[in-house]
């Protein structure tokens, strides 16, 4: 047989021993990190089109579909069905923003304002320290639990009444006893929302009925809720659906969403006319925890619920982001460049991109 002929079939037997190699091994492709999970695998190899084979030791990038279409979905949600005019949702570990809508617009707070009034009670008073009533607080119009002028509450039942169901009355008596005034109290209320970094928030009433030049922001909502959560007093008192105080009232809380939204920790209701319905409150779901602040909302409940599944959806996006990098970067530790023409010693690709 003739030495070109040799040379021909030798040539053919090699490129299909090529052709079957290449088939058998996956092609890993580093363009994405974020569509990519490690997943144990047999050492493999792909080539590139270069001279080069990479090689795993024992894993490989697998492709894995995105989070994203969920959370593509309840954005397109929230954007079409959110009512309020002010809205933020917050990491309360970090405070990071993971949704607003207009959240330095100034509005009347209505009752959530209360919280400023809870937490400087709790940290003034003793829970049996007693509060006397004068007929300005007994005359606050409602909501109110219709304490008698001229008697005498314990402080932790008038806190609960004005945390729970938003008690006007018992939040005056309150202000009243620590203040002297409810105008001086509510200089001590601005005073406390500006040391938790709420700079857009003044407060005209201890209550939270409308007052001109009283506002507060969907921002500075969200930072005080947050700042008053870490009190453990303030704390128990908002987990609270009801409580009977010393006269034998019960008080159930106004704030629904304890047990219609999953995850609920806690949370204060408001409304007025001028208002309209506003909220601020606090969910922990899987070691992630929010705070979700809205103003000026026609559909608060609705509003609520959306907002919590964006912000628990968007935690967890980035979760897997995070989690697809980690591992990445770890897996390109285990990869290695060999030119399988020369036969050189293996390099690291770290090296390689250096």
């Amino acid at each position: 047989m003739k030495p070109i002929i040799k040379l021909f079939i030798t040539f053919l037997a090699l490129s299909f021993i090529w052709q079957n190699n290449a088939q058998a091994a996956p092609r890993i492709h580093l363009t994405n990190q974020y569509k990519f999970a490690v997943r144990p695998v047999v050492k493999t190899a792909a080539r590139s089109s270069s001279n080069l084979i990479l090689l795993t030791d024992s894993k490989a990038l697998v492709k894995r579909r995105p989070m994203g279409y969920y959370f593509r979905r309840i954005s397109r949600t929230v954007r079409r069905e959110i009512s309020a005019k002010s809205a933020m949702v917050m990491d309360a570990m970090s405070g990071d923003i993971l949704y607003s809508r207009n959240p330095d617009l100034p509005r009347q707070p209505a009752s959530t304002i209360k919280v400023l009034t809870g937490i400087i009670a709790i940290d003034s008073l003793h829970k049996n320290d007693l509060v006397p009533v004068s007929r300005y607080a007994a005359r606050m119009p409602r909501s109110k639990i219709y304490l008698r002028p001229g008697h005498e509450y314990k402080a932790k039942d008038l806190i609960n009444a004005l945390l729970l169901v938003s008690a006007n009355d018992a939040s005056v008596a309150l202000a009243e006893r620590i203040g002297g005034t409810e105008k001086t109290f509510s200089h001590l209320m601005t005073a406390r929302a500006r040391s938790f970094g709420a700079t857009h928030t003044v407060c005209k009433s201890a209550s939270g009925l409308t007052h001109r030049g009283q506002h507060t922001t969907a921002r500075d909502l969200a930072k005080i809720f947050n700042h008053a959560m870490q009190n453990p007093v303030f704390a128990k008192t908002m987990e609270r659906v009801r409580y009977r105080a010393s006269s034998g009232q019960l008080f159930t809380t106004h704030n629904k969403a304890l047990w219609r939204v999953r995850g609920a920790v806690g949370g204060k209701t408001g409304y007025t006319a001028r208002a309209r319905q506003t909220y601020v409150g606090s969910f922990r779901r899987n070691n992630h925890e929010l705070v979700v602040a809205i103003m000026g909302s026609e559909t608060m409940w609705d509003d609520i619920k959306y907002l919590v599944q964006y912000g628990f959806a968007k935690e967890k996006l980035q979760d897997r982001e995070r989690m697809a990098l980690r591992a990445n970067e770890k897996l390109l530790r285990h990869f290695k460049l060999v030119d399988f023409t020369t036969g050189r010693k293996p390099l690291h690709i770290a090296t390689v991109l250096r």
